[in-house]
């Protein structure tokens, strides 16, 4: 009697190492007449527990629990469940994409319809509601079906399986002791009755059926109801039917098997009405209910969950997505190292609401593929940039992000990896106009722009005079001539910028663009601004590569009138807890007087067809961009050597826009300068499509003191050849000629 009375003070206990016996070894006979004579015996004393007063057995099952409090995992009262991550365009509702390990989404019970809260009650712990945790009549009568033949059962209550479920995914604990969360051994099953008694005087009855409601696996990669009512069902868990409810709630016994999707849809229907019939048996619902319940045809909605940037939706928004990421993994908010912040994405719960506009965006995948169809060995790339913000509102190109055929992971918009970026042209001269303005020189500088201009740096072949580089004009007959910056710039004019950083110094244009944001990705020319900006003569005629990115938000600074934002993908991101993380804040900074970044953006109207506000604009290499925005607007084109790429850039005080047409695996395949019309008036009206509904915004005009002396000087009158008595000995006559002009 020894042994009876050191396992019958947990009698309970008892009937599970019964239970574990017999899943653990074989069944002789003598080992079933055994357990028949030991079931007699528990199902007694079942009984005799059973006629306790209420308030003895009540204290019995707390002085069960004594020793188990100061143990309890903390998981099990606030559990770390893993979670998806979801991802919003910046209306906080277009879902874009979720991250998960687990397709898993907390929800309140609040939040999940009556009828699926008493499906599971019945179909798995009938007297969940009246039990301290284990269920000594339910251990019972699963002892009593496993010995005598019957259906097997495991005899664990709705609390204890919570109990195995956040031990087996707790990301605290070790891969071992997850492992043995779900072992068959007494001492694992002793465990879980004791943190379930103990549980059960920590947490409220309806706060243990949402925990487990939550955390429960329902098949088909659908971790608690939220997941498995979004995957059979496509709807959310407060709108289930009572039909759909049975069904879900069947499926908990042996997920894999019933699932309607992967499994046995007939097994699946067969278990939905058992727990009708076991609806009925509880109370929760009538017969007549059951019945019509049961007659209901199986209608799914399966609904597979995206996960990560190769399944946003749409497709297009993969390049801004996989930029999020990276963004995300740099951040010390979400974890120590990049491990930790991969997980807290793909397990955390988080939303994130980024700062990704709908319909920008799908203008700018549209544009882009006006230029160049999805498979095109050709790209062009297209980035969006809010000025004085920061934030990203596009980022879209012609190729789809993917792994499949014709597709393509590279950051083609952003840069990063085996992607440097592209020659952007003479968008770079802008660098030289900024950094000549911040230097004390006015928009007035003139210079008598020649065809070709020899300068200091050795060169030799084409392009070269005298063994030294000589940059050409491009159309000398527009180009060519006395220039001020407003059009140089407009009519982008070689000559007068390389003449005008040699004024400057190469070395203050190229600290200039780093300044407003350009990265030097690829080697050469990192190892250039380092070790030899002084001498990067061609720099000003945008040889170094670049991004839209970098480029549109270069010039979203000088919109913003010397304001530079860090370019940012979010706009808010909030924990399971509601918590705001603080990260995605505009991280801005002065780095251009007012006055200097407004004289720049005077001259910038200049090449988009329309005038500054001191009247000095008399032509543009973009004039059609005037006709599509039709609102204050300005902007920059570039082509490099023998068009290899073709770039505009274009910006208003609300909206930066850059888009590069280039062959991203070949940069000798060039595009040619036929295309350079369709890269303007794609990105236009991406900026048209921005700034759509928004305030009509002018520039603010630069101060008297840079736009300077606006006076241009007056060509030498023409003179008649000099006669023979006024030739003077040893002058050419043509200096003769230019001398007699200033006479007077």
């Amino acid at each position: 009697m020894s042994w009876l009375t050191i396992a019958v003070p947990s009698g309970l206990l008892l009937a599970d190492l019964v239970i574990l016996g017999s899943m653990s070894r074989p069944r002789t006979p003598l080992s079933r007449l055994f357990t028949v004579l030991l079931a007699g015996v528990l199902a007694g004393l079942a009984l005799a527990v059973a006629a306790l007063p209420g308030n003895l057995l009540a204290g019995y099952a707390a002085k069960a629990a004594l020793g188990a409090y100061d143990d309890l995992p903390a998981a099990l009262s606030t559990p770390a469940t893993p979670q998806r991550s979801y991802v919003y365009a910046n209306d906080g509702r277009t879902l874009l994409t979720t991250f998960y390990d687990v397709n898993r989404t907390d929800v309140p019970l609040a939040e999940i319809a009556p009828a699926m809260r008493q499906a599971i009650v019945a179909a798995e712990d009938r007297r969940f509601y009246s039990h301290g945790g284990a269920d000594l009549r339910g251990i019972v009568r699963a002892l009593v079906a496993n010995v005598t033949g019957g259906d097997t059962q495991g005899g664990s209550t709705l609390t204890m399986q919570y109990v195995r479920n956040v031990l087996k995914s707790d990301p605290h604990r070790s891969a071992q002791e997850q492992q043995a969360a779900t072992e068959q051994t007494i001492g694992r099953k002793l465990q879980e009755i004791r943190y379930a008694t103990a549980l059960e005087h920590k947490l409220s009855k309806d706060e243990i059926l949402n925990r487990y409601l939550n955390i429960a696996y329902f098949g088909s990669g659908a971790y608690g109801i939220a997941a498995a009512s979004q995957r059979y069902f496509g709807k959310t868990p407060a709108d289930l039917t009572l039909g759909e409810a049975a069904l879900l709630a069947g499926l908990v016994q042996s997920p894999d098997a019933y699932s309607p999707i992967d499994g046995d849809a007939k097994a699946a229907l067969a278990r939905r009405g058992y727990v009708l019939n076991a609806m009925v048996g509880t109370g929760a619902i009538t017969q007549a209910q059951a019945d019509r319940a049961n007659t209901e045809k199986l209608v799914l909605h399966p609904t597979a969950q995206p996960n990560g940037c190769v399944a946003t939706r749409p497709a297009d928004d993969g390049f801004f997505c996989d930029y999020l990421r990276r963004w995300w993994l740099e951040q010390p908010a979400f974890g120590a190292t990049g491990q930790e912040r991969e997980q807290a994405l793909r397990r955390g719960g988080y939303t994130v609401v980024t700062s990704l506009d709908p319909r920008v965006q799908a203008t700018a995948v549209e544009q882009a593929r006006k230029v160049y169809a999805p498979g095109d060995r050709r790209a062009l790339p297209i980035a969006a940039v809010e000025p004085g913000t920061g934030k990203i509102l596009a980022m879209a190109v012609n190729r789809q992000y993917g792994v499949g055929p014709g597709q393509t992971v590279n950051p083609l918009v952003s840069g990063g990896g085996s992607i440097e970026g592209y020659q952007a042209g003479s968008t770079f001269k802008l660098f030289t106009m900024l950094a000549a303005l911040e230097s004390g020189r006015t928009l007035s500088t003139g210079f008598d722009a020649p065809s070709r201009l020899p300068t200091r740096y050795p060169a030799e072949g084409e392009g070269s005079c005298d063994g030294k580089w000589c940059p050409a004009n491009a159309n000398p007959e527009r180009m060519d001539g006395y220039r001020m910056m407003w059009d140089a710039f407009g009519r982008s004019v070689n000559t007068y910028f390389v003449w005008l950083a040699e004024q400057v110094g190469e070395d203050k244009v190229v600290e200039m663009a780093q300044r407003l944001g350009i990265t030097f990705r690829a080697g050469s020319d990192a190892a250039f601004a380092e070790h030899d900006a002084a001498n990067w003569g061609a720099f000003t005629l945008g040889v170094a590569a670049t991004t839209p990115l970098d480029l549109a938000n270069a010039y979203a600074t000088v919109a913003a009138e010397g304001m530079y934002c860090t370019p940012t993908p979010v706009v808010s991101v909030t924990a399971p807890d509601g918590r705001k993380v603080p990260v995605g804040a505009p991280s801005c900074k002065r780095v251009l007087s007012q006055d200097v970044a407004r004289a720049a953006t005077d001259a910038a109207r200049c090449p988009v067809g329309q005038q500054s506000a001191y009247g000095q604009c008399n032509g543009g290499t973009a004039s059609g961009v005037d006709g599509i925005v039709s609102r204050p607007v300005a902007g920059k084109t570039g082509s490099s050597e023998q068009n290899a790429t073709e770039t505009f850039v274009g910006f208003t005080p609300q909206v930066a826009v850059a888009g590069i047409a280039a062959n991203p695996d070949n940069p000798s395949d060039a595009v040619g300068a036929a295309v350079q019309s369709q890269v303007i008036a794609a990105v236009a009206r991406v900026i048209r499509t921005a700034v759509d509904g928004q305030p009509v915004r002018d520039f603010t005009a630069p101060s008297p003191e840079l736009a300077g002396d606006m006076r241009r000087p007056e060509p030498p009158a023409p003179s008649p050849s000099p006669s023979p008595s006024a030739t003077m000995p040893g002058i050419p006559p043509d200096l003769l000629r230019w001398l007699q002009g200033r006479r007077g």
